[in-house]
């Protein structure tokens, strides 16, 4: 399989009903709920990539 075929990952964050923060995955068309009760950006942001890098070394 080459990379061109392997679908898109990327991690967003958003701002949660309760004022906190949570990051989400998407891979290609699918995407994951959101995880976390980040107090700020900063956080959910780091955490979010140390995610992406996880799921991406498990390929």
């Amino acid at each position: 399989m080459s990379n061109d075929s392997k679908p898109e990952t990327k991690v967003t964050i958003e701002k949660l009903r309760n004022g906190r923060w949570a990051f989400v995955l998407k891979r290609g068309t699918v995407v994951y709920p959101a995880h976390g009760q980040f107090s700020n950006q900063i956080e959910a942001i780091a955490a979010g990539q140390a995610a992406l890098r996880a799921l991406e070394s498990n390929r």
